[in-house]
């Protein structure tokens, strides 16, 4: 998934006035899973969900702005962000649960979620083993193991880019297969799911089988941004034993001879060719660079177009 974004480049005496923080320039590759990528003209830890409000409502609609969660499905590309790029910090981390609903902040960890959430004896396993944060997992609709966001989400807070607070449902989203319709420009500040309940050390039983078969079958050591591109077959891995692996990513790639494949400081994973890894020293280029080799030699081998999982942003060099 790509997003391209237009910003016209605010100076700082006509920013709106903000409680929390707001840094001109801050370099986003350290915030990355990756560790490539340039800065963002603007960077905003808002203090609250009203500070958030209120600086959205008063930034001028010519100023793009990029939600940003933990950046472990990203790429931003070598030249930066012309946007003020919105990440979410305390006060938007809670997790709460009551009987089988469980409310947490966007900010919140997906592993911190389930396990929270198990504690209780409600099911949102499927999390465990996804990288990122609540806002990314509803967002992209996040799933595994046969599960996704979709099935369990009750509803979802966000501020417009106006700065109004709406509620969302469902069949607002519109949720697909990595993908659902939160209006561009919106900031998701909280999710509620409505979760299967069970025995919380049966959850956490299961959890441990999912940390250890993802533990021993991808690079969860290596600078990565999980998985690089969408299956064809339309689904997450569910797991089960009669799961077929013919439209996996990871199997037309292999077929496509791209296990191993390398363009500078990038490599797609020996252990799992789905998996783009930064070895040391490379750039968003190389790693945008090899995908789209990627996906050049399994379009001329199967004829199949593989879509990218991982968003890639901002311009490809410093100064356009």
């Amino acid at each position: 998934m790509t997003k391209t974004l237009t910003n016209d480049r605010m100076p700082a005496d006509r920013m709106p006035e903000v409680r929390g923080k707001l840094t001109a320039g801050r370099s986003l590759a350290e915030l990355t899973w990756l560790r490539v990528g340039g800065a963002a003209d603007w960077f905003f830890q808002p203090a609250d969900i009203q500070d958030l409000g209120a600086f959205l409502a008063a930034l001028p609609e010519t100023i793009a702005v990029f939600p940003m969660g933990v950046g472990s499905n990203l790429i931003v590309r070598d030249g930066g962000l012309r946007a003020v790029v919105i990440r979410l910090g305390r006060g938007f981390n809670g997790i709460t649960v009551e009987g089988s609903r469980v409310r947490c902040g966007a900010a919140a960890l997906d592993a911190h979620v389930a396990k929270r959430a198990a504690e209780h004896g409600c099911d949102l396993t499927f999390l465990r083993t996804i990288p990122g944060s609540i806002g990314g997992a509803v967002r992209m609709n996040a799933g595994c193991y046969g599960t996704y966001v979709a099935d369990v989400l009750a509803e979802a807070t966000v501020v417009l880019r106006s700065g109004e607070v709406v509620t969302l449902g469902v069949e607002d989203l519109r949720f697909g297969y990595r993908s659902s319709a939160l209006p561009e420009g919106a900031v998701l500040v909280e999710a509620v799911f409505d979760t299967p309940r069970g025995a919380p050390d049966a959850l956490e039983s299961r959890m441990a089988e999912q940390l250890a078969k993802r533990d021993a079958t991808q690079p969860v050591k290596q600078r990565t941004a999980g998985s690089t591109f969408r299956n064809p077959l339309g689904r997450s891995s569910t797991g089960a034993a009669d799961d077929t692996h013919e439209l996996k990513a990871w199997k037309v790639i292999d077929d496509a001879g791209m296990r191993g494949a390398r363009r500078g400081g990038a490599v797609m994973s020996e252990m799992h060719s789905n998996f783009l890894v930064n070895e040391g020293g490379a750039t968003a280029a190389d790693l945008e660079g090899l995908g789209e080799d990627v996906r050049a030699a399994v379009k001329a081998h199967s004829g199949i177009d593989l879509t990218w999982e991982v968003i890639r942003v901002g311009d490809p060099e410093a100064g356009l």
